[in-house]
């Protein structure tokens, strides 16, 4: 099968880690009969100095003609590079956000996960990390709290401030499918997290996902308040599979999962829309400290690109193998700088590339 990718390497060491993720989709492609065409885009601060600003409409369109987009990471460094002296809308970061919007992505992935062999870097008790986990965080991403109407006025001489925070059902029912379909491919169990004995939006959500789950009759749902939640992450984050969440809680929720798994730099992240489109990319940041220098951890990008075959492909067989050819890495003892320990075998970031496939 063919397909065609818009590839945005970004900055920082945005392309030596993007350049790792399509060498591995290239060896995958080979193997099982795929032939992924790449379609490279410019964002964040390399648009800037291209174009002026940090997305074209042009690289939007591109985005918006192809099946998937793999991104790398965009930014610099805030007091060092002159992005940052533009207004916010036209800054390195203001380029997700506009491309989020263009391509109506509208449910965010967030896996955690602890590989085995890097259980000694999570912070939880020895038995909890001994227990291990698995689980993917979706997140709605464009409605509740943080686009709700907003304002600061004085009220009887006092300044007030307001947010206001607004689902309606088709918003709830829609991140609520993608989270069941999520699941019908993994262990076919979704873990719904809100604040219902408070909120009213949190009710109505309630009583959605009810209604959606109906319709998924092989998934198991359970329901969840979210501090409940955010106390079981750090208890027993073995017991969940799914999350789905609103906006406010899943962005707090999914930064807690990725720091327990100790290590940032391996975690994959997507950006769905309610077709089979999505937008694929590392949790980590462009790091342009060492940019450019072979020390990278291309890890998550590659898991990001397992994560495309998964979920905008279809392509579960090859994702399997692309994930178990990481982990073979590390049973291998082979890892890059932020993760090295005594005893394991140092590598740059091309050479784990080339690792990887190998052991595909």
């Amino acid at each position: 099968m063919n397909f065609n990718v818009a590839v945005i390497p970004g900055d920082g060491i945005g392309p030596e880690i993007v350049r790792e993720a399509q060498k591995v989709l290239d060896a995958v492609g080979t193997k099982f009969g795929h032939v992924f065409n790449y379609t490279e885009v410019d964002m964040g601060g390399v648009s800037i100095d291209k174009h002026g600003v940090p997305l074209t409409d042009e690289a939007l369109a591109t985005a918006q003609k192809s099946d998937a987009v793999l991104l790398g990471a965009v930014g610099g460094v805030v007091g060092k590079d002159s992005w940052y002296e533009l207004p916010p809308n036209l800054r390195p970061e203001a380029g997700l956000l506009a491309i989020r919007k263009g391509l109506n992505l509208f449910a965010n992935l967030r896996p955690a996960y602890l590989y085995k062999e890097l259980k000694g870097a999570c912070p939880l008790k020895e038995e909890v990390a001994d227990a291990g986990f698995d689980m993917i965080i979706v997140r709605e991403l464009t409605g509740g709290l943080y686009f709700g109407e907003r304002k600061t006025e004085e009220v009887d001489g006092v300044l007030t401030a307001t947010d206001t925070l607004t689902y309606n059902e088709n918003e709830i029912r829609r991140i609520a499918k993608k989270a069941f379909e999520i699941a019908m491919k993994r262990r076919k169990n979704v873990i719904s997290v809100d604040k219902s004995n408070v909120l009213d939006s949190s009710r109505l959500w309630d009583k959605v996902v009810n209604e959606v789950a109906k319709d998924y009759p092989e998934v198991t749902l359970t329901h969840m308040l979210v501090d409940n939640c955010a106390m079981q992450l750090v208890k027993d984050p073995a017991q969940f599979d799914v999350v789905v969440t609103e906006n406010m809680f899943g962005d707090i929720l999914s930064d807690e999962a990725s720091m327990i798994t100790g290590s940032i730099g391996m975690l994959s992240s997507a950006s769905l829309r309610e077709d089979k489109f999505g937008l694929y990319e590392p949790s980590h940041g462009a790091a342009p400290d060492i940019a450019g220098q072979n020390k990278a951890n291309p890890i998550a990008t590659i898991l990001s690109a397992a994560m495309m075959l998964r979920y905008s492909f279809d392509l579960d067989k090859e994702a399997d193998e692309v994930e178990k050819a990481v982990e073979k890495v590390l049973e291998d003892n082979i890892r890059t700088v932020d993760i090295m320990s005594d005893g394991m075998t140092l590598v740059g970031c091309k050479e784990m590339g080339d690792e990887i496939v190998n052991r595909l």
